[in-house]
């Protein structure tokens, strides 16, 4: 049996009509990127260049309680090297058990004695939960058979753009680009402005991670305006990224009009720690505040997961970039 289309509620509204959905979908809560933090503040634990460690560790098992991430946690502690807390892993796995029978509970009533929306919603909360906890091939394969049961391009892109939280998550580079490429392929036959928009900084996040630079800053500068994609990155890391990669990408004159110019990344320039300082250096030829700026960019873009691996190129290229533009 296949699934009927099923709206997921976002953080900000699409300016673009929405497909019709079931009542009860509307209680579900906007997504955000707390999914994505815990994967970053684990990255950063990592960094020999992050210095005080502790207030991200503390963070990061708050997180781990909260969201009872019983695999992550044990995933956590021996990528670092942490010895688990017994008590705590014993809490998160009782916890998650509990849970899970409840849901494959609720998809076995569902089956029984409900509609196919109500069957659909009932994978698809198994499948986040899985998701949530760090499950990542039992929640890969829920998603997929969720997404098997899904009809309509909306709710199907929606599940796509899961599944790529997923891929990012756990960095599986293969899974993320054959998803976006599927992705695509339905918006090919149609979707709205807001799913379009949104897999724009989705694939410019995946590109910025293959150091695709010109690719990532060409759709993120086509996503400033429209940007809604909160349950993968901060406005502000948007703009960083975006401000980084045009600056390696993009002619003088387009740099002044689609960057330095551009209102929605002006508003929140200042907030970004030697970002204003790295455009306007290199733009306005004051090589040594670029240069001072481009040292304390690097250390953020080295404890950041999609640039850690591109930092020494980075560093590299925009030297070059100003030297021959100093000549």
């Amino acid at each position: 049996r296949r699934c009927p289309p099923l709206l997921h509620l976002r953080s900000r509204p699409s300016a673009m009509p929405a497909e019709p959905a079931a009542a009860h979908a509307a209680e579900k809560p906007p997504l955000t990127s707390d999914y994505l933090d815990c994967a970053q503040l684990r990255f950063s634990l990592g960094c020999t260049t992050v210095a005080d460690k502790a207030p991200l560790k503390a963070q990061l098992l708050k997180q781990i309680e909260e969201k009872e991430m019983a695999p992550f946690y044990r995933a956590t502690c021996e990528a670092l090297g942490w010895e688990a807390d017994a008590a705590l892993l014993a809490k998160l796995e009782a916890a998650n058990a509990t849970e899970l029978a409840r849901l494959s509970d609720a998809i076995k009533t569902a089956e029984e004695s409900e509609g196919e929306s109500e069957i659909c919603s009932a994978m698809l909360a198994k499948a986040e939960f899985l998701m949530r906890i760090g499950e990542r091939a039992k929640a890969l394969a829920a998603l997929e058979e969720t997404y098997a049961k899904t009809v309509g391009l909306g709710p199907k892109l929606d599940l796509l753009l899961t599944k790529l939280r997923l891929a990012l998550f756990f960095d599986d580079k293969k899974l993320t680009a054959d998803t976006i490429d599927a992705a695509k392929g339905l918006l090919d036959q149609g979707g709205d402005w807001e799913r379009r928009n949104r897999l724009k900084v989705y694939e410019a996040v995946f590109h910025i991670s293959t150091r695709s630079f010109k690719k990532a800053a060409d759709l993120l500068l086509d996503s400033v305006a429209t940007f809604t994609a909160t349950e993968l990155i901060s406005y502000n890391t948007f703009v960083l990224y975006t401000v980084t990669t045009s600056l390696l990408s993009l002619p003088r004159a387009d740099l002044k009009s689609k960057v330095i110019d551009a209102p929605e990344i002006l508003q929140v320039l200042g907030e970004i720690p030697h970002l204003a300082n790295l455009l306007n250096g290199l733009y306005e030829c004051r090589y040594r505040t670029l240069m001072e700026a481009l040292v304390g960019i690097v250390d953020s873009l080295y404890a950041d997961r999609y640039m850690h691996a591109h930092t020494r190129f980075y560093w590299r290229e925009l030297r070059g970039l100003a030297y021959n533009q100093f000549l």
